[in-house]
């Protein structure tokens, strides 16, 4: 996709409308035929590397296919067109910003040698070599897609537009293949290594500086949480690995659309026009459109609070979308499906805490680096606050959504011990007399809708709470402020944000608790395989 957009948009100069779609549509074909040389080639890859891990009969049975030389070479060939097509995009992109085509061909085959080497002397190397070239072709073909939107600007070009979605989707939901947890890791780490350095080394030295000491920084407490959560998960630690990157990557639609408003890019869309629009803009909006006796300042709090609700639903679905993409196939109980939950929000809420310029960055920034003195007392303080309280408003948000998840995942297991005890599950029961909707789909269905209400609900009662003294008058600080009390009471020694303190540290974790030791969480009930049976020691129903 990269490649083809910055094609299409040298083509606007030179030749016409006509010729820029020939021109693509000639890219798409090569495309293709460079599509089905590599796709030979790594199926034939995957299948050598099965040898070691299935018997002889299964073997057999799948008929491996090994590419021959014609294939190889041919792979070479195509491989050797898209690096002439990739030349322009990748030079945007670090590690190729600046390079020459023949320094960056000598990389290539440097890197592609050293690969070869390690497979050949190391057999278990197979495996690494695999992740790390998948991690980062993914990170540059994704950067190289945000480079032409963002730079370039293609995105007035609604051919350009629908071909990059599908190759977005595509490249996405590769992160997230059918591989072991170590594999995953190994993708998702690699993406996120290169994707940080893109990021980091862009920048001039003084504002690089203060984002490594962020890093380093929230790294610190991110490690001592996934600790604190981490009973017997300890002895797994890819998968524990793999959910921490996963949650760092879901930070990437909400920060991405947010560099898309920043920037005021709009998209073309054959027939309509897609204006990414800021959620506090369209929120207030919304309100003074649509509720018309609503004004003043209730507006403003009304508006406020509507937008904290979208962007708990878009972090939220966001984290739930890559914890099932990532864990379902190796969840055995809900208390697994709870305690990954909480993982990938402690790797949430790391990334956030890194690349939002108004968190650890800023007071790098505001106590470190642009301080006439350093004030890391003050400095040590904000940044324990917000890994405590903010952190713990993830975990509770994402805890309470992982265990409605995990009811989901083990849905007929979990209605088969409720039906046991001679209870009903109403919804599902109802669904099934009223129109023979399958319990467990009915199930499965109601769980989800509840637990992304309450996480989203969670999570945006939470922004909404402590910025809501910034948007009352007179930016009151303390509860004696709010209501008006004389200099002396004692309510002026009590800040308001005590209270959604109070709330999610206490009452949260104490929900959080609640569902993760029940009885039906902690319950072994297997593993989830493709037939929708659990699989514990021996195949059984759920």
């Amino acid at each position: 996709m990269p490649l083809i957009a910055s094609a299409a948009e040298d083509s606007k100069k030179v030749f016409g409308m006509n010729d820029q779609l020939l021109t693509i549509i000639g890219l798409v074909a090569l495309g293709a035929v460079i599509g089905c040389g590599l796709a030979r080639v790594w199926v034939g890859i995957c299948n050598h590397m099965l040898m070691d891990h299935e018997s002889p009969e299964s073997f057999k049975k799948r008929k491996p296919y090994l590419p021959t030389t014609k294939v190889v070479i041919g792979t070479v060939i195509a491989t050797g067109f898209l690096f002439i097509l990739s030349l322009k995009v990748l030079d945007g992109v670090i590690p190729f910003s600046n390079l020459t085509p023949a320094r960056m061909l000598i990389y290539f085959f440097v890197a592609g040698g050293l690969m070869v080497a390690a497979e050949y002397k190391w057999k278990k190397a197979r495996d690494y070599v695999f992740a790390v070239l998948m991690g980062s072709g993914i990170s540059f073909g994704l950067m190289g897609l945000a480079h032409a939107i963002l730079q370039v600007g293609v995105e007035q070009d609604p051919y350009v537009m629908a071909l990059g979605i599908v190759c977005t989707i595509i490249l996405w939901r590769l992160l997230f293949g059918p591989w072991s947890p170590r594999i995953k890791a190994i993708v998702l780490g690699s993406f996120i290594l290169w994707i940080g350095m893109h990021a980091i080394f862009k920048e001039d030295p003084g504002e690089r500086y203060a984002h490594l000491i962020a890093a380093l920084v929230a790294l610190v407490p991110a490690l001592v949480w996934c600790w604190f959560f981490l009973e017997y998960h300890k002895q797994h630690f890819s998968f524990v690995l793999l959910m921490f990157f996963a949650g760092m990557l879901s930070t990437a639609p909400i920060l991405f659309y947010d560099a898309l408003v920043r920037r005021g890019v709009e998209f073309q869309f054959f027939l309509f026009r897609i204006v990414p629009e800021n959620f506090s803009r369209a929120s207030n909006a919304f309100v003074s459109g649509t509720l018309v006796y609503v004004e003043g300042i209730r507006s403003t709090i009304l508006a406020m609070f509507i937008s904290f609700i979208i962007v708990g639903i878009i972090e939220e679905s966001s984290k739930l979308w890559v914890l099932k993409k990532s864990g379902s196939s190796f969840f055995s109980s809900i208390d697994d499906v709870i305690q990954m939950a909480v993982i990938v929000a402690i790797g949430f809420a790391f990334a956030e805490n890194v690349l939002n310029s108004s968190y650890f960055l800023g007071f790098v920034r505001e106590y470190l680096t642009e301080a006439s003195e350093p004030q890391w007392w003050i400095f040590l303080g904000n940044v324990s606050g917000r890994s405590i309280l903010t952190t713990m408003v993830h975990i509770v948000s994402s805890g309470v959504l992982g265990y409605f998840l995990g009811l989901s995942i083990f849905a007929k297991s979990y209605l088969t011990d409720v039906h046991k005890r001679g209870e009903a599950s109403l919804f599902a029961d109802l669904s099934y007399w009223l129109f023979r909707i399958p319990p467990k789909k009915a199930f499965r269905v109601q769980v989800m809708i509840v637990g992304l209400i309450l996480a989203t609900l969670l999570h945006g009662f939470f922004n909404f709470m402590v910025t809501l003294p910034d948007m009352l008058p007179n930016n009151p600080e303390t509860f004696g402020d709010l209501f008006g009390f004389g200099s002396g009471n004692v309510l002026h020694l009590v800040p308001i944000l005590l209270l959604p303190s109070f709330l999610y540290i206490v009452g949260g974790f104490w929900i959080f608790t609640t569902l993760f030791y029940k009885q039906e969480s902690m319950k072994e009930r297997g593993r989830l395989v493709n037939t929708d049976t659990f699989v514990k020691g021996k195949i059984v129903g759920a």
